[in-house]
């Protein structure tokens, strides 16, 4: 099973400042390499979200179960962990695949995964396509962009200690916002722009696309009845109060895994003055192939590839480590592919931190 996917020329692409003729000739050999690599393969997607959210919730199931802080539960929580951050970063193929391909993986992702995690997929899509425009990547309409490198070190890392607020925000919300909201209308518009996008920019406010979920009012109250249903079934003591403290810490430790590797997926050196050519995001952004057992534990679904993924955005994620090793080896000059590589996710982060402090010790 395929699905019509984007040209390897993106609306991202066309919109771009025009690349001078040295840097179009080899995005168009870069093009003309991976041409074949654009078609989803639902045989690879199904199996994969399936295993890692049954191997996620039964290892969350045995943290509940096993002896507090005991190894064996210790276990359990971190393979919890980093089997449904794996099944969260689908959120991520959902909106590039858009709300339309596919309906049933969708939804079924829904049930499975966004629902009891509260990150429903529309929280992404419709805001994640904004990331892909050359015209926006790095503005303040980016959502998904931030000058961390000309941040200080301790700017940066007080903007993820909010990581720490995230679960239970989420959690209000279900149980409440999203409720009082269908009742009253001016909540419902705030929550939409101020609420209801998976993004690292506070600041950021959200407004109607094209590429907004139609279904995400069912999303929506699919997020209530877990958040409800857990909530009464504790409460009755049917489900012991250790349910909800393990969902919150897994939760943190889904996005505490997922924001070491946000900040490793680009240089984040643009305060968004400009528009940006598609090279110039390219070399903003980051590949880390890495260690083939590790890197894809933090950075699961093929986004170790960030760059590559930068390049060619309609690509799905079980093509982009073909098309990198296909153009780190095949480009007639591979050195401005390579610019865009690191070694692993911790010099990554040094790179960016370095960067930091040499910019707060120039102001």
């Amino acid at each position: 099973m395929s699905a019509q996917v984007p040209s390897p020329v993106t609306e991202a692409e066309a919109s771009a400042p025009v690349a001078n003729p040295v840097e179009a000739a080899a995005l168009a050999e870069a093009r003309s390499l991976v041409r074949d690599l654009f078609t989803p393969r639902a045989a690879l997607y199904w199996p994969d979200l399936l295993l890692s959210c049954a191997i996620g919730w039964s290892a969350f199931v045995l943290a509940i179960m096993l002896p507090l802080w005991s190894i064996g539960q210790l276990a359990a929580f971190v393979i919890s962990v980093f089997a449904l951050y794996r099944a969260v970063i689908f959120i991520h193929e959902l909106a590039h695949l858009g709300p339309r391909v596919w309906p049933g993986f969708r939804l079924v992702w829904n049930l499975i995964c966004g629902g009891p995690l509260m990150v429903q997929s529309y929280t992404y899509s419709g805001v994640h396509n904004l990331h892909h425009y050359q015209h926006l990547y790095g503005t303040q309409a980016d959502g998904e962009y931030l000058p961390f490198a000309r941040m200080s070190p301790w700017a940066i890392g007080l903007h993820w200690v909010g990581a720490l607020a995230v679960p239970g925000f989420v959690l209000l919300r279900s149980l409440l916002l999203v409720p009082l909201s269908w009742l009253f209308p001016p909540l419902a518009h705030w929550l939409w722009e101020h609420a209801s996008s998976l993004t690292i920019d506070f600041a950021f406010r959200r407004q109607r696309t094209r590429h907004d979920d139609p279904s995400w009012r069912w999303q929506d109250l699919c997020g209530v009845f877990y958040a409800f249903t857990a909530i009464t079934l504790m409460g009755q003591g049917i489900l012991p109060w250790r349910v909800l403290a393990t969902w919150y810490l897994l939760l943190f430790g889904i996005l505490l895994v997922n924001g070491l590797r946000t900040l490793a997926a680009h240089r984040y050196r643009y305060p968004g003055e400009r528009k940006l050519s598609v090279m110039e995001q390219f070399h903003d952004s980051v590949d880390v192939p890495g260690i083939a057992l590790i890197s894809p534990l933090w950075a699961p679904v093929g986004l170790r590839f960030h760059a590559t993924h930068h390049l060619f955005p309609g690509m799905p994620y079980h093509h982009l480590g073909t098309a990198y090793r296909r153009l780190a080896t095949g480009l007639s000059d591979p050195s401005w592919f390579l610019r865009s590589s690191e070694a692993g996710l911790l010099p990554a982060l040094a790179r960016l931190l370095r960067e930091s402090r040499q910019h707060s010790r120039a102001e």
